[in-house]
């Protein structure tokens, strides 16, 4: 299955094929009337990610690996334990972090081994 559509502001997503339901569409200027087939929204819990080797629905684990990564697993009944990797939209951040100090930032010299204790 694929997903066509994410809503992140709701939660949701539109699945190619799944939950359809039948919309009534009043005719208008510029477009014909009638009743449709469409897919509806619905929350994203309810999705789950493809083990990559077995190719069926499985949970996700967290694992670390030697050098200190952290990798998305497979995990449950028939689950392979295989790393499933995080596709490029997860990896995208949707504001970037700052590179510049701003005015409420803790400059990095007044910190550094000081102790401000009497």
């Amino acid at each position: 299955m694929i997903i066509k559509r994410v809503i992140r502001s709701q939660n949701r997503v539109i699945v190619e094929g799944k939950n359809l339901v039948k919309k009534h569409i009043k005719q208008g200027p510029g477009h014909e009337g009638g009743i449709f087939t469409v897919e509806a929204p619905f929350h994203a819990s309810i999705v789950q990610v493809l083990d990559p080797v077995t190719g069926k629905p499985c949970k996700i684990g967290v694992k670390y690996l030697e050098d200190g990564t952290k990798v998305r697993v497979s995990r449950g009944i028939g689950a392979s334990g295989s790393i499933i990797p995080r596709p490029e939209i997860l990896k995208m951040r949707a504001t970037p972090r700052p590179t510049v100090a701003g005015p409420k930032d803790t400059p990095n010299e007044s910190c550094a081994g000081e102790d401000t204790r009497s």
